[in-house]
């Protein structure tokens, strides 16, 4: 799906000449080779504590809770954009529910794809931010997609769910460390410094996967994830996500040398 472009040797010339196409060639090098080889059991702390509140989440749901139960968290933890535009009064679930609505998802494919993704992003920015900025981000990107949705969808009554808008958050910030990760101590970590955003949008990996991603999320939501399934994609709340890690991650970043 996404792919590492081959340079000319021009083009390699050319790279030479700026101070910042080191940087765009490694990105390019590293877009395809990069989180998906992550071991699926060296999961920092902070990612497999997140991912194992989304599964108790769900297991409560399906096995705890009655219809009636559930539904009632449904109202309460999930973003239900209505509940902000002037017809409710605001109680204390109204400002839990931009953040809670993440760890609640639609059925066990939801989830499970959504865990391959936080794994193969989420452990490699883990790795560089630490825990507490690692979580910092989490409610900070889960937060921007909840109000990108909103701002689209000010009056829908259709509760929003799902970890999606935070992973795409990640993946935002991926593009910013051009997909570079260095494997050499035994854990993914992305590596190097930050790239400045007209950098990171130079380069020939990172625009590859933006243009491959977004028109993923358009498809989706125009057409649906899967047939005959009633429920819709939040791609407005993916793009959301992805906009407030890929301009937002420089407030959370840690030095190479301080994430090392």
């Amino acid at each position: 799906m996404v792919y590492a472009a081959e340079m000319s040797e021009e083009e390699k010339r050319s790279e030479n000449a700026d101070p910042h196409g080191e940087a765009e060639e490694a990105a390019a090098r590293g877009l395809y080779a990069g989180p998906a080889r992550e071991p699926l059991l060296n999961l920092p702390p902070v990612v497999a504590a997140l991912a194992g509140t989304c599964v108790l989440v769900h297991l409560v749901r399906l096995y705890v809770l009655t219809p009636e139960q559930d539904f009632e968290l449904l109202v309460r933890a999930a973003f239900v954009p209505v509940r902000y535009s002037g017809g409710y009064d605001l109680d204390v679930w109204s400002f839990t529910s931009p953040v809670t609505y993440a760890f609640l998802h639609g059925g066990w494919m939801h989830l499970v794809l959504n865990l391959i993704w936080f794994a193969a992003f989420g452990s490699p920015l883990a790795n560089r931010l630490g825990a507490p900025r690692m979580l910092a981000f989490w409610i900070v990107t889960a937060l921007g997609a909840a109000l990108a949705h909103f701002a689209v969808h000010p009056f829908g009554a259709v509760p929003v769910i799902g970890a999606s808008g935070a992973i795409s958050g990640m993946m935002g910030a991926a593009a910013r460390y051009g997909f570079r990760i260095d494997r050499s101590r035994g854990r993914g970590i992305f590596a190097g410094a930050l790239l400045p955003v007209s950098t990171a949008l130079r380069s020939r990996g990172v625009i590859s996967f933006l243009v491959v991603w977004f028109l993923i999320n358009l498809a989706t939501g125009l057409v649906g994830f899967m047939p005959n399934q009633e429920a819709s994609i939040a791609w407005e709340a993916h793009i959301g996500g992805f906009l407030v890690g890929f301009l937002g991650i420089g407030l959370f970043d840690r030095p190479p040398a301080a994430a090392g």
